[in-house]
């Protein structure tokens, strides 16, 4: 008796596989550059620490209401009314999830059934598919070509929408590519949804990380797709938050009340404490201030990232228009991606991610994070640019 079914088809996340043969490599002695990690390299803000601190010594140290303490829906609630335009419930309508990554996974097993298809751009962040699979639903991978910065076509959309079609996931801005959907192209989305009565799960959990005078623009604020929206966003990546936890959602009460259900059964509650420092900061203009000045030094890595991969003939690379990473098209050396990474990790000491963890339309890129100092990002491309003359082209 197979035991396991579906679940054998999911494969554990090669971004975090690759972090730990990082660790693993340096606790031997081997001085490896990661740009790997999808994670800030910044410390929290030291007042959210001296906030957790408090927190714990006023007592935070019980559960929460499994939909999250309810200082921080309310805090969720107004953040999501003045920078996003969505009107959201604290009451009924937002839940604070254990990371980003659990408010995706509730979400899709809420909505979710067996034969459901579920359109998921390609590439995409990793663990999307996975999550699809775990709820017995079907992913349809959904093109876009480096030619078209990446951007979602309206015909390609909806070519691959059927009557079994129950979600469209989007993310902007994008990992791995660092694209930001506009406002038509959402309105057009926007459109087809309505029409076709599809859900959109919008994961918006890099929307402060944009660069360029680029507007973020939640799917979720567009007339009547309040119904119809989900919007997954928290603290890790604009806060340097990743250990703490801490993401949430904002969907129609009929679903919030799913989420709830089973996230309670998942996790019963995100951290109390964490939660309690979350609500704080979110009311601190401290806080903003502090988030602009790891986006300013982003963008001084992006320039330098772009500037560095132009000099390396054979590679060209999209500009990001957010996010900390960089997707950079390496086909012309004749290796697959994974080959590739693998050499860059074996012969430069440096760890980039195989383009083909996010999905057949990755194949022949790789993903670089400049979440890390500019001075190791030097460091890494004098590295890579050495190890890459010796790549067969």
């Amino acid at each position: 008796m197979d035991f396991l079914a579906r679940k054998t088809a999911i494969s554990g996340s090669p971004t975090i596989q690759l972090l730990d043969r990082v660790r693993e490599l340096k606790r031997a002695g081997q001085e490896v550059i990661s740009l790997s990690a999808g994670e800030p390299d910044f410390v929290t803000p030291q007042h959210i620490r001296a906030y957790a601190k408090n927190a714990l010594d006023e007592g935070y140290t019980f559960y929460s209401e499994s939909a999250g303490l309810f200082e921080l829906r309310d805090a969720i609630a107004e953040k999501l009314r003045r920078d996003n335009g969505i009107q959201a419930d604290p009451n009924n309508g937002i839940v604070v999830t254990v990371g980003g990554k659990e408010a995706i996974y509730a979400a899709m097993m809420a909505t979710i059934d067996p034969g459901d298809e579920v359109i998921v751009p390609d590439p995409s962040w990793v663990s999307y598919v996975p999550c699809i699979l775990l709820a017995g639903g079907k992913p349809i991978h959904l093109p876009t070509d480096a030619s078209e910065a990446f951007a979602i076509s309206a015909g390609r959309l909806e070519d691959a929408i059927t009557r079994r079609t129950k979600m469209l996931v989007i993310n902007t801005p994008n990992n791995p590519t660092g694209a930001v959907i506009d406002r038509e192209a959402l309105e057009t989305i926007a459109d087809l949804a309505k029409h076709k009565e599809f859900l959109v799960l919008s994961d918006e959990l890099y929307e402060k990380i944009i660069f360029d005078s680029k507007e973020h623009v939640s799917i979720g604020s567009l007339p009547e797709m309040e119904d119809l929206t989900i919007t997954v966003n928290g603290f890790s990546k604009a806060y340097a938050m990743t250990g703490w936890r801490l993401g949430y959602l904002v969907a129609p009460p009929r679903i919030a009340e799913r989420v709830v259900a089973i996230h309670g059964h998942i996790a019963t509650s995100a951290c109390t404490f964490a939660q309690r420092a979350a609500a704080l900061a979110m009311r601190d203009d401290l806080t903003e201030k502090n988030v602009e000045e790891m986006v300013s030094e982003y963008s001084k890595r992006r320039d330098l990232v772009v500037t560095e991969l132009e000099k390396i003939p054979g590679i060209q690379c999209t500009r990001p228009e957010g996010t900390f990473y960089a997707f950079p098209d390496v086909s012309q050396y004749g290796l697959p991606s994974a080959d590739f990474a693998r050499r860059m990790l074996d012969e430069a000491k440096v760890a980039v991610v195989s383009g083909d963890s996010f999905g057949s339309r990755g194949e022949g890129y790789i993903r670089l994070s400049f979440a890390t100092s500019r001075d190791n990002l030097a460091t890494a491309f004098n590295r890579m640019s050495q190890a890459i003359r010796s790549v067969n082209r």
